[in-house]
């Protein structure tokens, strides 16, 4: 195997998380991608090279004025890319997979809001040194006497909204249906700044090929964004009729939505896939809930099992039989299709059992398959006479493990005490993080493997 000569542009990406390899001569559509994003970048910073002149450099602050420039292109930039990251195209989705993209998407924020934030405190530093006045009273000057500043500002103060918001404590105590909100800030953030670098940046100003190559880039990014995020989905949408069929209690806090429409074979969606919902009801029309299929598809039904988690999912057990449905999707590489072992480990904790009650459905029939599911309560399995029928059907072996962690500690050995051949074995799993973790590392410690580890995050699924 030869791999490629990289630029410093993809080594950069590669040490923010940027993993993938380009490979000569068989190159994946993620390679791809990573190669246009190093270029992209390496132009990024030649913008700025290019016109770079001594004055520039010719004292302290035209110096930190300088470093502010260079901070807002890298810092927009990466900005760019994030919302790329998560605009859903679908070839790089199959490629890369919805839980990798979403994690540099992660990876990338914290980069790009603290470039901008440099941006704006030394190219006020700068100024206000070189007017030898407060630096508050530069700030107000900038915003009021340059074209394009004040909504400039206010786009920064949506980013840094979008970036609190994002951070794990954070997002922790908030509802999914807050965080999403706030998250959509971020694209307004980034559209109000557009129009100040253009007409004030001095890499712009008299540079009509700099000038191009940024506007093109918002371009492509704006194209990307409306094309896959809202044209498609919502000509397939409309495309398939969905509705909802009928909603169905499963337990405490526990439904399913069963929704019926047209030609749903041409989807190509696999059992541990996801889509975003939106059901066209009150209070829910305006939101996108992601949700993973908790049975296989079929040519007319789809399915979902949500727990009520006290935000708005608690409202879907209101939903009307006839409810208009559209989506997005199907996402993710969380699929039987990755198995490449005879013996298959599903492990699922709480609701997080639901894809993988669906993978169930799609294995060959001549593997072997264990399923560990793990719950606190009794009443805390879900599906859980579902699971058992089909595990009779198809032979397979279902292990339920209630209780508190102490007593099911999931690491190596207790797995392998369940599972002797869990060491070759392909694993499957979702739930919550701590669980994910510690049977990825008893995973890693008997020999698994990562290309035979397929986990789907259970937490916020999209931006």
């Amino acid at each position: 195997m030869q791999v490629g000569r990289t630029s410093n542009s993809l080594v950069v990406l590669r040490k923010l998380g940027f993993d993938q390899v380009v490979i000569i001569g068989k190159r994946k559509p993620a390679d791809y991608a990573s190669l246009i994003l190093g270029v992209g970048l390496g132009l990024t910073i030649a913008v700025f090279i290019e016109t770079l002149t001594a004055n520039d450099l010719d004292g302290v602050y035209p110096i930190i004025t300088s470093i502010s420039r260079i901070c807002a292109l890298v810092g927009t930039y990466l900005a760019l890319v994030g919302l790329v990251l998560v605009s859903r195209i679908a070839w790089v989705e199959k490629s890369v997979g919805h839980d990798r993209l979403v994690t540099w998407h992660r990876k990338l924020g914290p980069y790009s809001l603290f470039l901008i934030t440099f941006h704006v405190f030394f190219v006020t530093l700068g100024y206000a040194g070189n007017d030898q006045i407060p630096m508050a009273k530069e700030l107000w000057n900038l915003v009021l006497n340059f074209p394009w500043m004040l909504p400039a500002l206010v786009g920064f103060l949506f980013y840094i909204a979008a970036g609190v918001s994002s951070y794990k404590k954070v997002r922790a105590k908030i509802s999914y249906e807050s965080w999403w909100t706030i998250h959509l800030y971020t694209y307004l953030g980034v559209a109000l700044s557009f129009m100040h670098q253009i007409l004030t940046g001095s890499m712009f100003i008299d540079h009509p090929l700099n000038k191009l190559f940024w506007q093109g880039m918002y371009l492509a990014v704006a194209f990307v964004l409306v094309w896959w995020r809202f044209v498609l989905p919502n000509a397939r949408s409309l495309r398939h009729g969905l509705r909802v069929e009928q909603v169905v209690i499963e337990g405490p806090g526990v439904i399913s939505i069963i929704m019926k429409g047209r030609n749903l074979d041409k989807l190509k969606a696999q059992g541990g896939q996801f889509f975003g919902w939106r059901f066209l009801a009150k209070q829910q029309w305006w939101i996108s809930h992601p949700y993973s299929l908790s049975a296989a598809p079929t040519n007319e039904y789809l399915r979902v099992t949500v727990k009520n988690l006290g935000d708005s999912s608690s409202a879907l057990a209101r939903l009307k039989p006839g409810t208009r449905v559209f989506f997005e999707g199907p996402y993710g590489t969380f699929v039987a299709s990755k198995a490449s072992r005879g013996h298959i480990l599903l492990v699922g904790g709480g609701v997080g059992i639901t894809p993988i009650r669906a993978l169930l459905d799609e294995f060959d029939p001549t593997k072997e398959i264990d399923i560990l599911y793990r719950a606190s309560r009794d009443e805390d399995l879900v599906l859980r006479r579902e699971l058992d029928a089909l595990a009779r059907k198809r032979g397979a072996r279902v292990h339920y493990l209630i209780g508190p962690r102490s007593k099911h500690p999931m690491d190596a050995q207790y797995i392998s005490k369940l599972v002797p051949a869990f060491k070759d074995c392909d694993v499957f799993i979702c739930g919550p993080a701590p669980l994910v973790n510690a049977v990825r590392s008893a995973a890693q410690e008997s020999g698994v493997t990562k290309n035979r580890f397929h986990d789907e995050a259970f937490a916020f699924h999209g931006e």
